[in-house]
């Protein structure tokens, strides 16, 4: 006889073998008792909660007969009579499974339905369960909308998904909704004890304790784990055996890893993440562990004396609750929760693994901070240079002042630290002749300068200091920028040379915005002289592209390149054929007569820029 795997041999087979659905099984009990019965479901939920086996218990309850063959619908079915032992074994005629992955199309849906109107042949009621029905075409799903309404008194529609969301709401409101929820380890782990018992296989209750959380919630997931452990142990459930098999890292590693994050012992931290790495333990399975371990301490500094003290880590998470403050708890618990997403993009999960540990070792709070107190001494710590003595200096040495009575203390004040602190000032920077401007008052403050004297620097120049909100913003005059070209005979023959080099894309970028903007000035054989207003412009790459461009063209010349005032470039002509158009449309349109008579007899105004030329 073949070997039948935990999960089919211990699949609950009424409702009260049924474990962590407890909202189900009550709904569904009163609704039989009652005889209060829909006549469609559905179940959603994960996989491996018991979406299929509800199904069969609630078919097996609508058409069990008793023992005797006399019974009715029961909250309780007996599992002895035929139509129990039928549905058990998937023969029974009157129920019929459809996966609806496997059969979606509409040709299958109706091939079910046409089935519909013909009367139970064993049973008392015909029931359809159809499995994954998210899975279903939208023209199955349409097909079967009117039956799934209105179906006949004996017909009951039982559907299972994984994904509600998929299911068209003109399906969900038509059936009757219940959401099996995942199981709770400790659930898990309870049920895995007494289905070992029944087997009389010896197991540890931290080897479950692991198969309960790997299972994340499925049941049917936590007894094909368990047929693997037995297998892997030899017939019995070992700690170390287990852990081996599902490559999870030991808590005694987690629990060293966040003692030495505690302690800011970085060497540790990277000799506990080699050791991962040789054991060949799983980078995310780390990460995991400490997550939870983290969170159990969170809950123990908030709430002090909580959690199960049978727990054999529970005094070990209390120990290390205390070495950590609540605020690092937090930030390592966030870290570690989004450091999982990070082991898929490097190269090494391992190596980004100890990136995420270090991390946490570099962003410690209390390490930021002792920082941040450390820089804030150092920069309060007065200096030991010399030249910080005579401050007092400057005040002995200067002609006395009646200040008046609105002065600027903070100006006069740090004019005076700057000359004690520094009383040699250093050369200004060398500047390229005719771009040296004088620092004047402005005529503003004419009146106030002759009634509040401003301390002069040691020096024989006539610098006159000007507070830093008045000083003149250094530019040309704007009277000197012509806002209008002037045709010259070099500018029409510069514009042709220019938009041609443009038309057939020789010069673009900046080669193209300094031709552009410049001004041939004058031309001999083999030398041009152009002039621009920007010193930006005048770059020597851009003008070794731009002469080679105009070698490119046929004009065999060097060019040089002036700054100065600039009244006929090419882009001032087309600026000024732009105006010129714009003009022109708008007169055109001022002068239409439709125009003026609407602003004639009713008033109409024409909005100002909506007017634009052709």
């Amino acid at each position: 006889m073949s070997y039948l795997v935990l999960a089919r041999k211990y699949r609950p087979k009424t409702f009260g073998q049924m474990v962590g659905q407890e909202h189900v099984v009550q709904a569904l009990s009163n609704a039989l008792e009652q005889q209060r019965l829909h006549h469609a479901y559905l179940f959603t939920g994960t996989r491996g909660v018991g979406k299929t086996t509800v199904s069969r218990i609630l078919a097996k309850s609508l058409n069990c007969q008793g023992p005797d063959g006399q019974g009715g619908i029961t909250a309780t079915p007996c599992g002895v009579c035929q139509a129990c032992t039928d549905i058990d074994a998937g023969r029974f005629v009157d129920y019929t499974e459809l996966d609806a992955a496997s059969n979606r199309g509409v040709d299958e849906v109706q091939s079910l339905l046409e089935q519909a109107v013909y009367k139970p042949v064993q049973g008392r009621f015909k029931v359809f369960m159809i499995d994954e029905v998210h899975m279903l075409t939208g023209h199955a799903f349409n097909a079967m909308l009117k039956t799934l309404e209105e179906p006949p008194e004996y017909l009951k529609f039982v559907l299972a998904t994984t994904d509600p969301q998929k299911v068209p709401v003109t399906v969900l409101s038509r059936c009757l909704q219940f959401n099996l929820r995942p199981m709770a380890p400790q659930t898990v782990q309870e049920h895995l004890a007494g289905v070992l018992q029944s087997e009389a296989v010896e197991a540890e209750p931290q080897a479950l304790r692991l198969l309960a959380r790997a299972a994340r919630g499925s049941m049917r997931d936590a007894l094909s784990l368990t047929d693997q452990a037995i297998a892997f142990g030899g017939g019995a459930l070992q700690e170390a055996a287990v852990r081996q098999m599902l490559g999870s890292v030991d808590r005694t590693h987690v629990f060293r890893l966040i003692e030495a994050l505690a302690a800011g012992e970085g060497r540790a931290v990277v000799e506990i993440s080699e050791t991962l790495r040789l054991n060949g333990l799983s980078a995310a399975g780390a990460l995991e562990e400490m997550t939870a371990v983290l969170q159990r301490m969170a809950v123990a500094q908030a709430v002090p004396g909580h959690g199960d003290a049978g727990d054999p880590d529970h005094a070990e998470v209390a120990r290390l609750a205390a070495l950590l403050p609540a605020d690092e708890t937090q930030l390592l618990y966030t870290m570690c929760l989004h450091g999982r997403a990070e082991l898929g993009l490097a190269p090494d999960e391992y190596a980004a693994l100890t990136m995420v540990l270090l991390r946490l070792l570099a962003f410690r709070p209390a390490a930021a901070t002792a920082e941040a107190e450390k820089k804030t001494l150092n920069a309060a710590r007065p200096s030991p240079e010399p030249a910080a003595q005579p401050v007092r200096a400057p005040q002995a040495t200067a002609a006395p002042v009646t200040p008046p009575a609105v002065s600027r203390p903070a100006v006069v004040a740090s004019s005076v630290v700057s000359a004690a602190v520094a009383p040699v000032a250093p050369p200004a920077p060398a500047r390229p002749p005719g771009q040296v401007l004088p620092v004047v008052d402005p005529p503003a403050r004419a009146g106030a300068t002759a009634q509040s004297p401003r301390p002069q620097p040691a020096g024989d120049g006539a610098v006159v200091g000007v507070p830093v909100r008045q000083q003149p913003e250094s530019r040309r005059d704007a009277s000197a920028m012509p806002t209008s070209f002037v045709p010259s005979e070099e500018g029409d023959f510069w514009y042709a040379t220019v938009q041609a080099l443009v038309a057939a894309e020789a010069i673009t970028a900046l080669v193209r915005e300094l031709a552009l903007q410049s001004q041939l000035v004058a031309r001999d054989e083999g030398h041009w002289l152009l002039r621009v207003e920007r010193e930006t412009l005048n770059q020597p790459a851009s003008r070794e592209r731009l002469q080679a461009a105009l070698k490119a063209a046929g004009h065999e010349v060097a060019i040089t390149i002036e700054l100065g005032p600039v009244n006929d470039s090419p882009a001032r002509r087309n600026a000024a054929a732009a105006a010129q158009r714009q003009k022109e449309a708008e007169d055109i349109i001022q002068n239409d007569p439709f125009v003026q008579q609407m602003m004639r007899d009713f008033g109409a105004k024409i909005v100002p820029g909506s007017i634009k030329p052709i």
